[in-house]
């Protein structure tokens, strides 16, 4: 995230990452103010704006059916992370792992099976038995021939802000 969370990567209804000039666009073509805009952005756009749907299992539900539209959102997710890859390898170097976590990163197999294909230049092979078959928790998911750790890490969220919670107030 940049400012807002508009930026980074396709969210539920947050479009991530776009030319600056789409808002120019927007507001010359549509005749919609700014704060309608800005509604669209981040309420009605990303998954939902491309699929309809704002959550990535109903996605990826549509996209085993054969929705185009969906299959297009994951896609796009996916391409997107990709740039996010390779950009970081351009300014970090040579990867130690890549990470996937959070609720898609934990549990969306088809999502890192889209993130790693066409890495392998990177280093990063993805085993696809082990990735397909990961139901919960801490999991190795790289080939025997990847040069990089793919790993899932659940997050703990609830934890992480009660801890920092203790801190402020121990911190008074």
């Amino acid at each position: 995230m940049g400012l807002t969370p508009l930026e980074g990567l396709i969210m539920g209804t947050r479009c991530g990452d776009l030319d600056p000039a789409i808002i120019f666009y927007l507001v010359r073509e549509t005749g919609l103010s700014s704060g309608e805009i800005e509604t669209i952005l981040n309420k009605e756009s990303g998954l939902k704006g491309i699929c309809g749907a704002n959550d990535m299992r109903t996605v990826g539900e549509l996209a085993a059916g054969g929705d185009s539209e969906a299959q297009l959102a994951i896609s796009m997710y996916c391409y997107r992370i990709k740039k996010y890859i390779g950009a970081y390898y351009a300014v970090l170097g040579p990867l130690d792992a890549l990470i996937f976590t959070g609720g898609i990163g934990e549990h969306a197999s088809f999502i890192r099976e889209g993130c790693c294909a066409g890495l392998a230049h990177l280093g990063l092979e993805l085993d696809q038995k082990k990735n397909r078959g990961l139901r919960d928790g801490d999991a190795a998911l790289e080939s025997i021939d990847s040069r990089v750790k793919i790993l899932v890490i659940p997050t703990n969220e609830e934890l992480e802000i009660a801890e920092q919670t203790i801190a402020c107030l121990d911190a008074k």
